[in-house]
């Protein structure tokens, strides 16, 4: 007799066997007597239909309660959805909310502001190609300057990462000026548009000062409007815009941005025709003292057919008056580009009796680029208050609730948004 209790006895195989040979020996189907009247059932597996053992059917059953179970909570959030969404959008409920009463952003959202993408900023990114006269001749490196045909070019070096912190700056200053609309200005220098291309590529290396500004431009927030000036500088640009000697451009060239500024903000061109002009001969300017060879340059002004006088407050806090924007008494050497608004000063004040200025005021956030152009803006405006950021000490968001300045423009040439001390002295404007 076996043992019951040998491992032997378990075995799954012989057990397997055995019970198959039972099904095959005693519950054939041919075997079966006849149920009802039928026959008997033939011998053919393959027709037979067998259930599934019972673990197998529960198993199949559960899986398919999860299925329909499941589906049924998708349809469900589904329609909940869809419905959420209807609801939203009948009540616009799905609109932010602004806690800022004044519509401004906060600081801590800079980076996250919508580019100045909307139709009415889309020109301010296009932009056209100087087409600069060459003569094939060659140039060398001078000092600090590149010179060519006896003339000084400022090499110019920026990446997108310079832009993206001008940009950066502009748009803080645009939030903590609540209720007052703030333009910039970033102003190509000679480089870009008076030495050709091939010197930039090969012996005068120059990064795109039209690619710089055109990062800039795009990554200011909404609010910001940029105005294009490369664009009216390039239709001029084998004009007397630059000074050869110095790295400030002209009054000329100066005034062809003010005619971009007066254009983008839909307002009256001032005509050069209908003023005076003078010119001060012999101006030596910041490249002439270390590179020989420089032309002299002459400087026009024009006055203009209203009055304008202007204050002049040191830093000091001595305030003195001028009948004219300009120093009539300028002469010729170095410092002859002082006799637009006499100089770099904390702060000047132009008041225009134009009667086109009907009270408006707007304050200019400058470096000495902001000179020359400034006087043209009494045209449009009764006063323009000219800020010099590196030496205003007032907060600049208080002086205009102060002085009732509604505009404020930022304006700054390629060179000085591009450099570091420089935003950092624009920030202390608001800190």
């Amino acid at each position: 007799m076996a043992d019951k209790y040998n491992l032997d006895y378990f075995d799954d195989d012989r057990v397997a066997a055995q019970r198959s040979q039972y099904r095959r020996e005693y519950r054939q189907p041919m075997n079966r007597p006849p149920q009802n009247g039928r026959g008997p059932v033939p011998n053919n597996r393959n027709n037979v239909h067998r259930k599934p053992p019972k673990r197998k059917r529960f198993s199949r059953r559960l899986r398919n309660r999860i299925i329909i179970v499941s589906v049924g909570i998708l349809i469900l959030i589904l329609i909940i959805t869809m419905i959420s969404s209807m609801f939203r959008a009948c009540t616009g409920s799905d609109k932010k909310v602004d806690n800022n009463s004044d519509g401004t952003i906060p600081p801590t959202q800079a980076a996250t502001t919508q580019p100045a993408t909307q139709a009415a900023n889309a020109a301010a990114l296009n932009f056209v190609t100087p087409n600069i006269q060459d003569d094939n001749t060659a140039g060398y490196m001078g000092t600090n300057a590149y010179i060519w045909n006896g003339a000084a070019y400022e090499l110019f070096g920026g990446d997108e990462y310079r832009a993206q912190l001008y940009a950066d700056s502009i748009n803080s200053y645009q939030q903590k000026l609540s209720g007052i609309k703030v333009y910039n200005m970033v102003v190509p220098n000679h480089t870009e548009m008076g030495l050709p291309q091939r010197l930039k590529n090969s012996s005068a290396p120059s990064d795109s000062q039209a690619e710089n500004i055109k990062q800039i431009y795009s990554k200011l927030n909404s609010s910001v409007t940029p105005i294009n000036v490369y664009n009216k500088l390039a239709e001029h640009c084998n004009e007397y815009i630059y000074y050869n000697s110095d790295h400030h451009w002209t009054g000329l060239g100066a005034y062809y941005a003010y005619t971009a500024f007066a254009e983008a903000t839909n307002q009256d061109v001032l005509d050069l025709s209908t003023c005076t002009e003078n010119k001060v001969e012999g101006f030596t300017g910041s490249f002439a003292n270390t590179n020989d060879g420089l032309k002299t340059d002459t400087v026009s002004y024009w006055t203009f057919p209203y009055n304008v006088t202007m204050d002049i407050t040191d830093s000091n806090g001595t305030v003195s008056n001028y009948d004219s924007p300009y120093y009539q008494y300028a002469e010729a050497g170095s410092n002859t580009y002082s006799l637009f608004i006499m100089g770099d000063n904390p702060l000047t004040v132009l008041h225009s009796d134009s009667e086109k200025g009907t009270g408006k005021k707007i304050a200019v956030v400058k470096e000495s680029y902001g000179n020359a152009f400034s006087p043209y803006l009494t045209n449009n405006y009764s006063e323009v208050h000219i800020i010099d950021f590196r030496y205003f000490g007032q907060n600049l968001a208080d002086y205009c609730k102060q002085n009732g300045i509604t505009e404020v423009l930022y304006l700054n040439g390629i060179m000085s948004a591009n450099t570091q001390v420089q935003l950092d002295s624009m920030d202390g404007l608001l800190n």
